[in-house]
Order: C-alpha cells, then structure tokens, then sequence
C-alpha cells in the first residue's frame, strides 16, 4: 500500500497595493439645494472615510477612503504635502509620515486642517474660504474637552461651517446595527477595536456610560508591529523587505484568532497540521542565480559595464540634487526679501507655509542649503576636470554577486577565487529562499488584544477589562448589558473574533447565564454609514439635538457639545474661584498662624495686631 504524499501548502504573494491618487468629485445636483447635505467624515486613526448624507446616486456610500495620513518634509511648501492616497507607496516615505492623531486623540491641528482641505477639495466644495454644508465628525471616546476646543475652532472659524456635530465612532455602529424603535431603550456593551486602541464602551438606555468606558492601548497597529519583530527575528536576511505595510496585508487578509489559544498552539506541534496551515509567503526576488556559467573575461566586462552606468546615475542624480537645492534656496531667499522689504505680514505668513518658526530658523537654512549648493557645484566642477565620477553608496543592488570588486575599480581580479569548469554547482532554489513560512504568527498577532503581555505591555486584555466593567454594575444590569454584546472596529475583521469573545463571556459569566454577542454588518465602516443615518434622519437645525450651531459655539465655548443617542456625555469644566484675600488685620492674623510653624506664631500675631 502506497504511502500518502505529504500536503503541498499553498504559496501566496504580497499584493503590494499602489494606491491612485483620488479624483476631483463634482458637487451632487442633490447636495445643492437651499438647505445643503451635511458631510459626514469618519475621522479615523487608520484611515478617513467621508462623503454625503443626503438621498440619491453618489451619496450612499463613502466617496474618499484614505489613509489618515500626510507626507510633508520640513521646509517644503504647504502645496507640496501629500496626503492619503497621493502617496501611491507608504514605505519610502514611512519616515515623513505626519499624522493628527497621538493614539486615538487628535492633536496634531496642522495636520488635520490638511486632511479637512483635502476631504473638502475632492468632495467638490470649491466656495471661497467657507464649507457651507454642516459637518458630521466621529471623534474618540471620552475626547479630552481641549481637543474638541480646538476642534470646534478649526471647523467654525477656519471653514465657516454652519453646524457641526460630534460622535463615537463605536456608537455609530451600534447605533446602524441597531432596529430604530428600540433605539432609546437599548442597553448594550460595544467592544470597539481599531487601529490605535480598543475600547469596552457600555450603553445603558440608549446612551453611553462614559463613567465606566474603559480604554486598552492594544489594536490593529500594535499587532502589525509585533508581526513585523517576529518576522525580522526569524528571516534576518529579509529585514527590508519585511515592511510594515505587508504585514498589515498579512494581518488583514492571512490572520485569524483562535478560539482557545493554547489549544490551537498545540495543533501547530503536528508536521501535519504544519504542512496544511503554513502560508508560504512569497517575496520579490530577481531570478538571476549569482556566478551562472560566465567566463572571467566577460564578468571583467560586466563589472565595467555596470561602474560606468552607476558613474552615469551618479552624476545625474548630482545634477537633479543640485537643481532642487538651488530652486529651494531662490524660493527661501525671496521670503528673507519680504523681510528685508518690511512687508512681515507677507514674511509671516510664508514662514507658516514652509513649516518654520522664525526668520534665525530661516537663516540658519539658508545658510546650509548655500553651503550644499556651492560643494555640489565644486563637485560637478572636479568630476568634469577628471573627466570620471566617484561612484557613491548607491541604493541599487549589485548584480552577480560582485559588489566587492565592483565597488572598487583596483580591486585585484586575482583576488578572487577560480572555480573549476567542471565543479558541479550545488542546485539553489532563490525563489523558496525568499519565501517567508508564516506558520504560528497568523494567530499569535490577533492573540495580543487579549494576551498584552505577548508584547510585553503591563495592562489587561480586552476581556479582562470587560470583566472589570460589568463588575460596576448590579446583576441585573449586567444581564443587559452581556445580552447584546456587540463588535465593531477594523481590527475586528479576524476570522474566529465572534467565537473567541463567546467563549470568554462563557468562562466569566455564571453558570447557565445568558449572553449574545454579535457583530457589525461592516465593521470597518459601519461608524461612517452610522453617522449617515442619523444626520439624514435629523436635519441640522437651531436648537436641534446632537447639533452644535455657531452661536452656541460663541455663547458656550468651543468645548461644548451637544449629546445624542452616539455621542459622548458632555461634562462642563468646573474652573474653582479663587478665594477672596483677606484684608482685615485679624484675618491677616489667623491666615499667618495657619501657616506658621507654633513656635513663632504668638510672635508673629503680636506683631501684626501692634
């Protein structure tokens, strides 16, 4: 009898999606009429989707999704910042990336304001220096009341917007998953999980519990970082190429959580069960196997080939550097001239657009890039003398294996060791050796949402905390609140979410008690179409609930904020007056001998009643 052939694991490839940059939509014949369609805009820490809340073709979906983030080097104009899907690849520009959020918090307001122009330019807006639509923004839960301050004041004294309204993103979700009747009387507890962080959000009646919202520092970016350490550790040779961006592919589209994680652990132990889960992960590679048959004199000629093209590059790449240098110093050089004319309101204001601070900052630029831009010229000056160019540390790779002796041109060509012709060349496969086996990662990643010690964080899990939660709360309370247990988030996406968190409300709940867990229809986007809902099924008005108007923005404060059903609770800041001074020379008296040490204070009172 024939044994039975081992299991071929499947080999996938990295998509490496370019993204293309977003069109200029056209205003919606709809979103025109006398009363305009508010915008609704899911400011999210991974990605921000915005569009139109109004009836018809174009509204009924999201029309710009893009990554929350922007590419601005500094010293560069405002105009040639990037932003979301204008950067077609994120990793050559992963040190620039700016983006407005610290975790789940906006505070970064230059950046935001980016985003608002871009979102408002592309969704066809073009009226002068005003957005007149309202604005439905998600922000986080429990937002800090300065972060809303500042919010508030970009959105009405930037854009002139009319109303805003703010929203959990979480809340939303529930609020679109949710049968409309019920909705002022539905209790629940929304486990919400996105990029930065994740949260246990409790409802009680329709509104949120803010009191008892719980926060843990463990999501979708965490993970991706975790996967990316594992990887490097385990393929040191494929540190480059191990990127962030294609592990969060490989989170998104090859995780999944297990439902009981040290059982699934033990599964992986079987050569098996190994050969039929692994997922071969396949790198680019070049197909080209080093030292391939060719004789010394043509790898001689090869090498020359290959010096003088880097030369050619090299000085290229000279001219380009030195082009770009000096257009930047011309421009820099024209605001140190408003300066010098007097005209600061002009010298100001360019200052803010190349990102800088004060004219000594300006100066200090000018001088280096007029140092770069006089050693570049003396550089191209002694290359055209010499008639060659030095070849430098270029970022291209060497072909043939000859980065050595190609390198450098005096290398001895008798330095390098002769291989018989007739020496059998041991087969090497390059295409298995740029392949990554991503065998027990695919759930140890998602595992730390609940296990956040896998990473080394000194918090509780997402379970833990929701624990802690409904122990707030009396038994009756938390019945309701566990029988309509509801996930939401991007980073809920994981095949065996659903089950893993029944499982652990069974192991925490009492013996035959009831529970539901259930999740967002999408759970990426179900806060935007949330949002949608309730701005189409409440107009923005004067006065009307969740809607916050410029007057009240002026008479109450730009902290102030408006609840509705997905809102966060507003809780006032209470500013604690100053006590009034004393002046009375008895009140005098009894202040200083509160503060005085008993020794002295016969003496001091004496002294101040004489």
């Amino acid at each position: 009898m024939a044994s039975a052939r081992p299991p071929v694991c499947q080999i996938f490839s990295f998509q490496d999606c370019k993204t293309s940059p977003d069109p200029l939509f056209e205003l919606p014949a709809q979103c025109r009429s006398s009363s305009p369609a508010p915008i609704v805009i899911d400011n999210g820490s991974f990605q921000t989707r915005a569009g139109w809340a109004a009836p018809g073709p174009g509204c009924e979906a999201p029309r710009l999704l893009f990554r929350s983030v922007a590419a601005r080097s500094r010293g560069a104009a405002r105009s040639e910042t990037q932003i979301g899907n204008d950067i077609p690849n994120l990793e050559p520009l992963r040190w620039l990336l700016k983006s407005q959020f610290d975790r789940n918090v906006v505070v970064n307001f230059e950046i935001q304001e980016l985003i608002f122009d871009y979102v408002f330019t592309h969704l066809g807006i073009n009226s002068e220096s005003s957005v007149q639509h309202p604005i439905v923004l998600t922000e986080a839960p429990c937002n800090p009341l300065h972060c809303r301050q500042m919010m508030s004041e970009l959105l009405f004294e930037c854009y002139q917007v009319p109303f805003v309204s703010y929203g959990v993103d979480g809340l939303y979700s529930f609020y679109h998953n949710t049968d409309r009747s019920l909705q002022a009387s539905h209790t629940g507890i929304v486990l919400s999980s996105g990029y930065h962080c994740s949260h246990v959000l409790p409802v009680i009646n329709g509104k949120l519990d803010s009191v008892n919202c719980k926060r843990v520092n463990v999501a979708g970016g965490q993970a991706a970082s975790y996967l990316q350490r594992l990887l490097q550790l385990k393929y040191p040779g494929h540190l480059a190429a191990i990127t962030l961006s294609r592990m969060e592919e490989l989170l998104h589209e090859h995780s999944y959580t297990a439902v009981d994680y040290h059982e699934e652990l033990e599964k992986w132990r079987s050569p098996e069960f190994y050969e039929r889960e692994v997922h071969r992960m396949q790198l680019p590679f070049s197909g080209k196997v080093p030292g391939g048959g060719v004789s010394a004199e043509e790898r001689q000629e090869r090498r020359a080939q290959q010096l003088r093209r880097l030369q050619e590059i090299n000085a290229r790449r000279r001219e380009e550097k030195l082009q770009q240098d000096q257009e930047r110093l011309d421009r820099l050089t024209a605001v140190q001239e408003l300066l010098e004319d007097g005209l600061l309101d002009q010298f100001h204001k360019s200052l803010v657009e190349l990102n800088m601070d004060s004219a000594e900052e300006l100066q200090s630029y000018i001088s280096k890039l007029q140092l770069a831009v006089e050693q570049s010229r003396q550089k191209l000056l002694q290359d055209g003398a010499d008639g060659k160019t030095e070849v430098s540390e270029l970022e291209q790779p060497m072909d043939e294996g000859d980065g050595v002796a190609l390198m450098d041109p005096d290398f001895p060509e008798d330095a390098l060791p002769e291989k018989p012709a007739n020496a059998a060349q041991p087969a090497f496969n390059m295409a298995e050796y740029h392949q990554l086996f991503v065998g027990t990662e695919r759930l140890r990643c998602p595992e730390i949402l609940f296990q956040p010690s896998l990473t080394g964080e000194d918090q509780m899990g997402l379970m833990e905390t929701l624990q802690y939660v409904l122990a707030r709360y009396s038994p009756e309370q938390q019945e309701a609140l566990v029988s309509n247990v509801f996930l939401t988030g991007g980073n809920m996406q994981y095949p065996g979410m659903k089950e893993r968190v029944e499982r652990e409300l069974l192991a925490m709940r009492p013996f035959q008690s009831q529970f539901k867990v259930s999740m967002a229809s999408r759970p990426a986007l179900d806060s935007w179409y949330g949002a949608r809902d309730w701005a189409v099924e409440r107009p923005a008005a004067a006065g009307a609930e969740g809607w916050i108007s410029r007057q009240d923005y002026e008479e109450k404060g730009g902290e102030y904020l408006s609840e509705h059903c997905a809102s966060n609770t507003f809780i006032p800041m209470k500013i604690a007056k100053p006590a009034p001074r004393p002046t009375e020379p008895a009140a005098i008296a009894t202040a200083t001998a509160a503060l005085t040490p008993p020794s002295v204070v016969a003496t001091d009172v004496a002294m101040v009643t004489s």
